[in-house]
């Protein structure tokens, strides 16, 4: 059962976060975490963003995709107005980095973004929100917005018992290397954008 393994408070370039660890096992080197701003009130309206994990766009700041400048975004966003990060461990769509790093090696030779995915026998997206619901949950939390341009993101709260009250965009500018990924979302994924 998921559970909260570990918290602590950890200053950041955005303001101080709690910050959550959630697994089954307390030994797991990859849980998900939850980062809380300061002055959250989980009896109000949360402001919410569920952030799957990119290594390529957070850390090394790869511009074929929006994500690092999306966390940015959001935890600046959600410091300011109150509410929290739920950072799920799904890399690359939930296909992992070594299958993201081939993806990428097809996305060279022509493919894009979703075939590149398919031709891997992976799916387009293999990602889960019902466990940031389940996570919600456990904290409490019942009435939300949510930040997303995606619209299996609002759809996952559906017959959830969590609220929705708002969702707040999140687009970021396309560069040359990220336009035709972000066209892909729209096109492919129904994303809700409005500068691609």
């Amino acid at each position: 059962m998921l559970k909260i393994q570990a918290q602590s408070h950890i200053p950041t370039d955005f303001g101080m976060f709690t910050v959550y660890a959630f697994s089954e096992n307390e030994s797991d080197w990859s849980p998900h975490l939850v980062w809380v701003a300061e002055k959250t009130d989980f009896n109000a309206v949360v402001n919410v963003r569920f952030h799957s994990e990119c290594i390529t766009g957070e850390v090394f700041h790869s511009r074929k995709c929006e994500c690092g400048q999306q966390l940015d975004s959001a935890m600046k966003f959600v410091s300011e107005n109150g509410g929290m990060i739920i950072y799920l461990r799904q890399e690359g769509r939930n296909i992992g980095i070594i299958n993201k790093l081939k993806a990428y090696a097809l996305q060279e030779q022509g493919f894009d973004t979703v075939e590149a995915n398919l031709r891997l026998g992976l799916p387009a997206d293999g990602r889960d929100f019902g466990i940031a619901i389940e996570m919600l949950k456990i904290l409490g939390v019942s009435d939300v917005n949510l930040l997303t341009n995606n619209p299996e993101k609002l759809k996952s709260l559906e017959n959830s018992g969590i609220i929705l009250h708002n969702r707040i965009p999140l687009e970021i500018d396309s560069n040359p290397s990220s336009a035709s990924y972000l066209t892909k979302k729209k096109d492919y994924f129904g994303h809700l954008l409005e500068k691609v």
